[in-house]
């Protein structure tokens, strides 16, 4: 989601005279700026997971080296003594043999500089710890970066119930952005799970930064400026409530639906998304307007919950996907659709050739979000081959 990001940090920027954005880089995009342009960021971004302060860069050979460049830095300028830490460090391509040993070299040396100066060492907080030390290694240069936001972004404060595989936040925003979709347009998930898409795209509508309602870890640092932070939080503008449903959901599930409902309370939509209970194959445009369906489909048993428990799952993941397309075909020309899933073949399930297919991982897992352009006449065609007897 690189490109996705950079193109919403250009967004962010223009409200700031300072934030820069430069290069993207696998797994993010660098951007240099006034310390409240982290503050922007954190509570702006959709997509970001994190974003990482650079502490410290620097060649190395071996672990000390490493704690040494750690050691050097002015931990005491940034957080106190009564702050807890947590140390992770990932690596492509280093020579080191433990990545756990070079770990606790950084918090080693992090905690040796409070205790030269202050005869005290701050504790270690794995599960909720204030402050987060990141280390990143390539196969020559180290970099040191501190935390700014704490907990991951995707976790936004209002979900606060899932189905049996959730997106994340910052995912389903990401898939919103790269199919295209902006307020205004018609969106439909006929799949929509706890609502993760449905809450993501309510909350663009309405206006609401994604981080206006949790706590990020930069709020604790020793020289966070409250008023600027108040200042920045203050000067978003809710948009006004449409008059006119453009989001719609449905499910399989009536637990689904309540927990949609639920999440999306939470994500402080104060305008209605109708969600409706109907398996995926009976669904019929939600609006006259042809729009954008954006859905992540369930994958083996999940297809089967209210389906023919006899049947195996290839079974039913075929009938499914057939009994889908040619809703798809017949009740929803010119529209938009999407799929996101880690199942490649979706396409030929559905004998329909995709027009794009873009990758992504969902956590370790390989996935696509293919296109598919659904023209008039798809159907007719079919039904104008020549039949033998």
């Amino acid at each position: 989601m690189e490109a996705a990001l950079a193109e919403e940090l250009g967004e962010i920027a223009q409200q700031s005279r300072t934030l820069n954005i430069h290069n993207q880089v696998p797994g993010g995009v660098h951007c240099s700026g006034a310390l409240t342009d982290a503050y922007r960021i954190n509570l702006h971004s959709r997509i970001a997971s994190r974003v990482l302060l650079r502490i410290a860069h620097g060649s190395y050979v071996n672990e000390n080296d490493i704690y040494d460049l750690a050691l050097a830095q002015p931990w005491e300028d940034w957080f106190s003594l009564k702050h807890t830490i947590r140390v992770d460090v990932t690596a492509v391509k280093s020579p080191l043999k433990s990545l756990e040993f070079t770990t606790l070299k950084i918090k080693d040396a992090v905690c040796d500089r409070f205790r030269d100066q202050y005869s005290e060492r701050p504790s270690v907080n794995t599960k909720t710890p204030d402050m987060r030390i990141v280390g990143f290694l390539d196969a020559r240069t180290f970099t040191l970066y501190l935390d700014t936001s704490g907990e991951a972004l995707f976790k936004r404060g209002w979900r606060m119930e899932t189905g049996d595989a959730p997106l994340r936040e910052n995912l389903a925003a990401g898939l919103l952005r790269v199919a295209g979709w902006k307020p205004g347009m018609t969106l439909f998930d006929p799949m929509c799970g706890s609502g993760t898409i449905l809450a993501e795209a309510a909350q663009i509508v309405a206006g609401v930064p994604p981080g206006a309602r949790r706590n990020f870890a930069f709020e604790k640092f020793n020289d966070f400026d409250s008023a600027e932070w108040q200042a920045i939080k203050g000067s978003f503008k809710p948009n006004p409530i449409p008059t006119t449903p453009t989001i719609f959901g449905s499910d399989i599930s009536g637990d689904m639906i309540t927990m949609a409902r639920h999440n999306l309370r939470n994500a402080g939509v104060m305008f209605d998304v109708p969600l409706k209970q109907i398996e995926a194959q009976e669904v019929k445009p939600p609006a006259e307007t042809p729009g954008i369906i954006l859905t992540n489909p369930p994958y083996g048993e999940r297809i089967g919950v209210r389906g023919d428990s006899t049947q195996e799952a290839d079974e039913m993941t075929a009938a499914f996907y057939s009994a889908f397309s040619k809703t798809l075909k017949q009740r929803f020309a010119g529209w938009q659709v999407f799929l996101f899933t880690a199942d490649l073949g979706v396409p030929k399930l559905l004998r329909l050739k995709e027009s794009r297919k873009t990758p992504f991982f969902n956590g370790a897992l390989e996935c696509r979000l293919f296109r598919f352009d659904m023209v008039a006449g798809f159907n007719r065609r079919e039904e104008a081959k020549p039949k033998a007897d």
